[in-house]
């Protein structure tokens, strides 16, 4: 396992995350707690060390096992969670005051509640799950952070950013009041490059990437007639003709690349993980097939510069999450 250096917080993390959120069981459908804490184990024994996980991912039930998983190994693994916006909106709005969403006395009370769901005295990682630029310089959620840093109930923070608003953060990391940011970046989601990565490289801010695989979308596994169960969000996700446009744009990156589609879980992974700015990538593995196989990317080879200049013509701009 290759490790890289999780920006300011000087952290030795896996370039291989593991992302936590199919694993809550509320919106994704069909883990079982056994199968989880397997996967989650067999990661760890294949070298992974950073694990994201949420308050709002089936109201702690992903933080539990996560923390039941960390207290058996005697290895450090580094831990990252969320606190939920106090007004429930997700993605944040335009216009909303910071005190609405992320107020000092709640992000003190969420960051507890999650220590006790982890089990932990310490999170690695705090972040906000939502995040507005205009919250800079607003409200009092920043004294809440030095308080609990101050406190050792975190060490880092850093904001997930809204579902494609790469730069919907810029002024807060060039404010320097930010650890890491967390953003969706993909083969078909592009735009970090164009302002957030640069601005993270600058000021020395680390970079998780979420949704590497487009909520499936890049394994190659969605086709027309994929079925998801009832509840799933995924339903949602790819409703209507949307498999039909994701099946028919994957077999095209497959074409231009000459690869098989089997190989576009490894091939969106290690697009994400050649940029420079990037310090780990946090598929969601539900199974310990998809562990073993995601583990083997982390070997620090990225993408030739002739596969990449081949997959910018793949951006592809557009919001399943809302449009």
């Amino acid at each position: 396992m290759n490790f890289r250096t999780l920006g300011k917080t000087g952290l030795q993390i896996s370039e291989i995350g593991y992302g936590a959120w199919g694993i809550g069981k509320t919106a994704w459908i069909g883990a079982s707690d056994d199968e989880s804490i397997d996967a989650l184990n067999r990661s760890i024994e294949l070298g992974l060390n950073f694990i994201d996980t949420a308050l709002g991912y089936g109201d702690g039930h992903s933080e539990r096992l996560v923390g039941q998983v960390v207290k058996a190994h005697d290895k450090p693994i580094y831990v990252a969670t969320k606190i939920p916006p106090k007004n429930r909106q997700w993605p944040a709005r335009d216009g909303v005051p910071a005190e609405e969403a992320f107020t000092a006395e709640h992000v003190i009370s969420s960051t507890e509640q999650s220590l006790r769901n982890l089990g932990l005295d310490t999170i690695d990682v705090q972040q906000f799950h939502v995040w507005s630029d205009e919250w800079v310089g607003q409200g009092d959620w920043l004294e809440g952070i030095r308080k609990l840093k101050e406190q050792g109930k975190i060490r880092h923070f850093g904001v997930s950013i809204n579902d494609h608003q790469p730069n919907n953060a810029i002024k807060l990391i060039e404010s320097g009041l930010v650890d890491t940011v967390q953003v969706i970046y993909n083969i078909f989601d592009q735009s970090p490059e164009d302002q957030l990565l640069p601005a993270c490289a600058e000021h020395n801010v680390g970079v998780i990437v979420r949704v590497s695989l487009d909520e499936g979308g890049l394994t190659g596994r969605i086709t027309p007639d994929t079925t998801f169960s009832e509840g799933d969000f995924r339903n949602n996700y790819f409703r209507g003709d949307r498999k039909q446009q994701v099946y028919e744009r994957v077999q095209k990156i497959a074409s231009d690349l000459d690869i098989s589609i089997d190989n576009m879980p490894e091939i969106a992974l290690r697009y994400v993980l050649s940029h420079p700015a990037v310090s780990t990538v946090i598929p969601g593995m539900r199974s310990v097939r998809n562990v073993e196989n995601n583990m083997r990317v982390g070997d620090g080879q990225g993408l030739t510069k002739e596969q990449i200049e081949k997959l910018k013509p793949h951006r592809w701009i557009r919001d399943f999450y809302r449009g």
